[in-house]
């Protein structure tokens, strides 16, 4: 089941300038320093989602490999935002759903996936820091000389002197935009490179990477747009194909596709993103070309369940597990359906079969398993939803939900300062540090001084509220 939550900054994001337009004005550099401080106070849109986590991580490990970075623990995040884009942070890469969507083969996926690798392999995002540094020193020097012959032009009553000491301003802080406009496209362009020999390394095209410049060119071509080529941060898809056509189709595995069953699993993917971010019409679309691809149906069960058709909804799920009796991730839907209905006592089967089932065992999954016997209510099915839910979040120590479900099920069983720590954390792994530490310290009066708990409580206590 897709989970959209909001993982403050605090957590997980510095986005890399490279991700965007950079807009340098006179004043110049305070956007460079302030960058920071903006994503400090923002947070960003994330979706949880064990079959679409377990796919991407597939399609990344190799390449992750072959780059020389397995012993960094890289890990995937998944952005809940319309567009096709990627970005890399510290150790994450992050990469929007609507990448995902958009991208009809896995391969597609996967040319991010290494371009993405390939900044990190190349040190790029603390290079580009180094960069930032160094363009705002150019526009300080600009600013001074400029406010200098403004100021003497102002004394000496020469009015052409101070309009030239702006346009000594102005023209510095140009300079250094363009400087560093210059330095982020030299980074694509190698990160465009390792991504190819990643791919040949690991037995894998780059046509993928070639679809996914030729979808940008013609994005452009409709929008009509002419882009100043020394005042963007990417170069333009043209000038990209240009430059990896040889390379790319040097490489013997060019033609090779990907696997019918690793296909499958893409479109699986795709049809419960659609679903989930644009119901029926949005799963329609997306397979407008193959209505009866199994993609297609899966989102078309998905959707009618999130519409409130409950029965017609499991109808459907039903034929794709008789399809595919060992998908966990069939197992997984049909749990929250059987929630929705209200059946919490089937709803636990289902997700205990889905985590049987599900070679990864996710702590997602898990999760909804304890959460489902949890609202069993029975006695027995509370205390052992407490352990499962617990044992999740050993698996998955940052995801909000599973906090939230072992509050509900320490507040069943009248823990009020077990379940008040439990939406502490919650609290505090959503970003919201204040609500937690008022938990928190809440908690702690029901907890013993000193025991684990009452410490952990103290830590979120003691937390600089650096978050909103």
């Amino acid at each position: 089941m897709i989970a959209f939550q909001k993982i403050s900054s605090r957590h997980s994001i510095i986005a890399m300038a490279r991700s965007a337009l950079i807009t340098l004005i006179a004043g110049a550099f305070c956007v460079s320093q302030t960058a920071s401080s903006r994503a400090q106070s923002t947070s960003v849109p994330i979706v949880r989602d064990a079959e679409i986590e377990a796919l991407v991580t597939d399609y990344a490990t190799p390449i992750i490999k072959t780059a020389g970075l397995s012993k960094r623990a890289i890990s995937i995040v998944l952005v809940n935002n319309r567009s096709f884009n990627a970005f890399v942070d510290g150790r994450r890469i992050f990469i929007n759903t609507g990448a995902l969507l958009q991208a009809e083969t896995p391969n597609e996926i996967i040319g991010v996936l290494a371009h993405e690798t390939g900044h990190l392999a190349g040190g790029h995002q603390f290079k580009l820091r180094e960069q930032l540094a160094n363009a705002k020193t150019m526009a300080v020097v600009a600013g001074l000389l400029g406010m200098g012959a403004m100021v003497a032009g102002a004394a000496s009553r020469q009015g052409g002197l101070a309009q030239a000491g702006a346009g000594v301003a102005m023209g510095g802080n140009e300079v250094a935009m363009r400087s560093l406009l210059s330095y982020q496209r030299t980074e694509e362009m190698a990160a465009d490179r390792s991504a190819v020999t990643y791919l040949a390394s690991t037995g894998q095209s780059a046509k993928g990477m070639l679809t996914t410049f030729e979808r940008f060119s013609n994005a452009l071509s409709l929008t009509g747009a002419r882009a100043d080529p020394y005042r963007i941060s990417h170069p333009l898809p043209r000038e990209r194909i240009a430059n990896l056509e040889t390379l790319a189709h040097a490489s013997p595995y060019f033609d090779k596709k990907d696997s019918p069953a690793l296909q499958q699993r893409h479109d699986l993917m795709r049809g419960k993103i659609a679903a989930y971010t644009g119901g029926g019409a949005s799963v329609q679309q997306t397979f407008r070309k193959d209505p009866q691809n199994i993609g297609a149906r899966y989102g078309d069960a998905i959707a009618t369940y999130l519409n409130g058709s409950s029965q017609s909804a499991m109808s459907k799920l039903d034929a794709l597990i008789k399809e595919q009796p060992k998908n966990p991730y069939f197992q997984e839907i049909k749990g929250e359906i059987l929630l929705k209905q209200n059946k919490a006592g089937e709803a636990a089967k289902a997700f205990q079969t889905a985590s049987a089932l599900d070679p990864r065992k996710s702590g997602l999954i898990r999760m909804s398993y304890g959460r489902a016997l949890m609202l069993t209510g029975t006695p027995a099915n509370l205390k052992e939803s407490i352990d499962i839910i617990k044992a999740s979040i050993g698996r998955d120590r940052e995801s909000p939900s599973g906090y939230a479900y072992l509050a509900q099920a320490y507040g069943q069983l009248g823990d009020m300062p077990r379940s008040d720590l439990a939406s502490a954390e919650e609290k505090y792994y959503s970003g919201k540090i204040q609500e937690a530490q008022i938990f928190a310290t809440r908690a702690q009066r029901g907890l013993k001084s000193g025991t684990p708990e009452w410490i952990q409580a103290q830590d979120i206590i003691s937390t600089k509220r650096n978050s909103k």
